[in-house]
């Protein structure tokens, strides 16, 4: 099992890579010199959203480079006046006294005090205030580095040379749109890194998908070039506790080997690739599926079997959408089904599909749970079966030989849209999608994608 990644003899890391003292100011140096920093302007990168894999990016970053003040600057925006309820700050404060070494930094700080009075109840905390601190609102569980934090969107962005798009799908547009009237003035034009995943679905002139990237650059008219994607399998609370991990970072050369090399870390390694839309689609996709995973693992008692046949069905539904979406399908394989599993596994979308099946959570909630963030799988559901619902993408059934709309050969996926979104079913109608008697061997939705010419440029606003 792959567990922490520890210093051993001569600087070598159980993962056998070699950790030099100067490998951090050296990657961050060469950075600088790729986007034209002079000496005494520091590189400025600014986390956009601070859910748990924005707070945990920019905490990251802080650990590896934070030292180097006079060459880069790193800190985090995030809305101010979200207030922490009791319970949590009830738990934070169990947490905090669970950790010497966070503990002993908030009295050397002259914070802990105000951990106490809200503990008892005299006093509010606010979840910027506590990030602050390194503590994540989503996160509680998980102290981070302290970090510096901006509330102000346009004193966090004005000058910013990388920006880490952390916010949920359905927020980056808003947001990207009011930065672009910060930027108006800039000479030079910054990088931003995309950590969403979700789509939006369009309908004029054609169906088509909306990625976050592209949210951003009709946003800010930022472009393409300089706008990327870094997913990956993995869990934020993990990677910041140096679970090896790996992800990609996805888009045009000019800039994804240079921030590939910065971004890498001993227990944390970032490879870069060309296919930015695929990834990003397969990045909402996931989500959707993982809704249904947990809804099956809590109404099967977390059944093996259940879960394999719940994965085998929802993977092969993946790949025949994803056939509509990418003209090498072949890419799909290894990191981005990865992806996949470790999200069914262990994620919020999981835990939501777990929590309504068990009742401890309704749909009138919303998709915004506290302690959680947004359940991105939700919109996500709405969208793909929006999109595939249109007859003018239809394929050939295969038994009726009739033109269909591409959902009708995705049942699990209509099953998910009809227990979330128009909410005419009720979660166990995910384990009669699996049991139904006239389903097919998965491998067969896979062998149609694959024999018929379904690849549809349009989908992905490609003429």
């Amino acid at each position: 099992m792959v567990g922490s990644v520890e210093r051993v003899n001569h600087g070598v890391y159980s993962n056998g890579l070699i950790q030099n003292g100067n490998c951090s100011e050296e990657k961050l140096d060469q950075l600088r010199e790729v986007l034209g920093k002079s000496k005494g302007d520091p590189l400025r990168i600014v986390g956009i959203g601070a859910g748990a894999w924005g707070s945990v990016f920019a905490a990251l970053l802080q650990d590896s480079y934070g030292q180097f003040r006079e060459k880069v600057q790193v800190r985090i925006w995030r809305r101010p006046g979200r207030a922490v309820d009791k319970s949590t700050a009830e738990h934070l404060f169990e947490v905090i006294n669970s950790r010497e070494d966070v503990l002993r930094r908030l009295i050397r700080r002259c914070a802990y005090l105000k951990y106490v009075e809200a503990r008892l109840g005299d006093r509010t905390l606010y979840a910027d205030e506590i990030l602050k601190d390194g503590f994540c609102l989503n996160m509680i569980d998980t102290p981070l580095c302290p970090l510096k934090v901006v509330t102000n969107l346009q004193e966090a962005v004005w000058d910013a040379d990388i920006v880490i798009n952390g916010l949920p799908s359905t927020e980056t547009r808003d947001v990207f749109e009011e930065i672009s009237h910060y930027w108006k003035e800039r000479i030079t034009t910054p990088i931003i890194i995309s950590l969403t995943k979700g789509i939006e679905a369009a309908l004029d002139p054609v169906p088509h998908i909306i990625t976050p990237t592209q949210m951003i650059n009709l946003a800010t008219g930022i472009s393409m070039e300089n706008i990327l994607y870094l997913g990956g399998p993995n869990i934020a609370s993990e990677i910041y506790n140096k679970e090896y991990a790996n992800a990609r970072i996805c888009g045009s050369s000019k800039f994804r080997k240079h921030l590939a090399r910065f971004l890498r870390q001993p227990h944390f390694i970032v490879w870069d690739n060309s296919d930015l839309v695929t990834h990003e689609v397969m990045g909402g996709l996931k989500n959707v599926y993982a809704i249904g995973a947990g809804m099956v693992a809590a109404l099967t008692k977390e059944s093996a079997t259940s879960k394999s046949v719940y994965f085998a069905h929802c993977t092969s539904e993946m790949i025949f959408i994803t056939h509509l979406l990418a003209e090498e399908p072949e890419k799909l394989a290894g990191p981005l089904l990865a992806d996949t599993y470790v999200t069914l596994l262990k994620g919020r979308n999981a835990w939501y599909g777990q929590m309504l099946a068990k009742g401890e959570l309704n749909l009138d909630m919303g998709d915004n749970i506290s302690g959680k963030g947004t359940i991105q799988g939700v919109s996500a559901i709405e969208a793909f079966y929006e999109l595939l619902s249109q007859f003018s993408l239809s394929v050939l059934h295969p038994e009726e030989q009739k033109p269909v709309a591409p959902v009708q050969l995705c049942p699990i996926l209509k099953t998910l849209y009809t227990i979330l979104i128009v909410r005419e079913q009720s979660a166990e109608a995910i384990l009669q999608a699996l049991r139904d008697e006239t389903l097919h061997d998965p491998r067969e939705r896979i062998e149609i994608a694959q024999s018929l010419a379904f690849y549809r440029p349009s989908l992905l606003g490609q003429p």
